[in-house]
């Protein structure tokens, strides 16, 4: 029988702190007293008693609360203009709840801010990011990422409630910072019609590492009484580039994945802040209880019977209290996602390169 290395999350101790991570760092998901030195710098004192990350995060509070200031106004300048006296009077109610509801989340993100520095340390974020370190043949790899194959060509399929969602590894790359980044384009569907059509841009580090160097984001609404309808670009949030306008990326998927270990996987200040901690290297169904929550159980036993896939989980202060835990098998890479507040789950369906993606069922 194989053996497993022992997990934290298994014991009693273990699971206590998982759970009072879970809410001292909005839900990025589990204790990570000791981040890897690869991962972070050591705390430092930075500017003011502080540090500079809880500098930074006072920056982006007051920076929130001036762009719901700005809302109010110019929601206001709307209302003057509305000839109807009752039509005013509601615009007028809803441009006051609506700075209410900003202050609030303006608050609720600093706090989120604040806890993940309490994690990741005061330092300065300013991650090395040097061509020298990174592959540029992504057809001959040096240490090609088991949990995150990059293999030009390599298509998933996956499916979850009325969304669906194809990736696929283009031949192209893209040079950000010198470094040559490749082209994954990922297209998200509801109910058939195209709401989401992004190039993600990943650089593959030779210790394993995978980076996220940006995206070009594009979202997409059909509207009613449209001939033909036809999807409509309606907004770029969430679009980076590394060292564009001060946007930095980061460690996107770990060569080698510790339990416990956290990191920035992108920070564009109010833009894009995800960050991830890892809550298992050796996760097969009925060895953690906490994280088969929501998972299909046949489904994960035919990529983890082995107790060999990887679980993460994927947070940003911006979404204060939403997290999505993510499964990686080897070889294949991400299996499934679950959202931990509403249970929906979307699951790998296909996949072309590796014959456990054969006969695959919808979810």
């Amino acid at each position: 029988m194989a053996t497993h290395a022992p997990d934290p999350m298994r014991t009693t101790e273990g699971y206590s702190r998982y759970r009072t991570s879970l809410l001292a760092v909005a839900v990025l998901a589990c204790l990570a007293s000791a981040a890897p030195a690869a991962l972070r710098e050591p705390a430092t004192t930075g500017s003011g008693p502080a540090g500079f990350c809880t500098a930074t995060a006072r920056q982006q509070l007051a920076a929130c609360l001036f762009e719901v200031r700005d809302d109010l106004f110019n929601t206001r300048g709307i209302c003057i203009n509305e000839s109807d006296s009752e039509d005013r009077e509601e615009c007028y109610a809803e441009a006051a709840a609506a700075r209410s509801e900003g202050h609030d989340l303006c608050g609720d993100q600093f706090d989120a801010r604040k806890a993940l520095c309490g994690v990741l340390g005061e330092a300065r974020y300013d991650p090395e990011f040097e061509e020298d370190d990174f592959d540029t043949d992504f057809s001959d790899l040096t240490r090609p990422n088991r949990y995150f194959p990059l293999g030009i060509g390599h298509r998933w399929s996956y499916a979850g409630g009325d969304e669906t969602v194809e990736i696929e590894v283009l031949d192209k790359t893209k040079l950000i910072d010198d470094v040559t980044c490749i082209v994954v384009n990922d297209r998200v569907e509801e109910d058939g019609e195209l709401v989401e059509d992004t190039d993600d841009w990943f650089a593959q580090n030779k210790n394993g590492d995978v980076y996220y160097c940006g995206e070009g984001s594009k979202d997409y609404e059909i509207f009613d009484g449209d001939a033909p309808p036809e999807p409509e670009l309606v907004s770029i949030d969430g679009s980076f580039k590394w060292d564009r306008d001060g946007d930095k990326g980061g460690i996107l998927f770990l060569g080698t994945p510790r339990v416990g270990a956290v990191y920035r996987q992108e920070l564009s200040l109010g833009n894009a802040e995800d960050a991830a901690t890892v809550l298992s290297t050796n996760y097969r169904y009925g060895r953690q209880p906490q994280l088969d929550r929501h998972v299909p159980r046949a489904f994960v036993q035919r990529f983890c019977s082995a107790g060999n896939c990887v679980v993460t989980a994927e947070a940003s202060p911006l979404e204060p209290g939403a997290f999505e835990r993510k499964y990686y098998a080897a070889g294949i890479g991400l299996i499934l996602e679950v959202n931990a507040q509403s249970g929906d789950t979307l699951q790998l369906v296909g996949c072309n390169f590796d014959s456990r993606c054969n006969g695959l069922p919808m979810p």
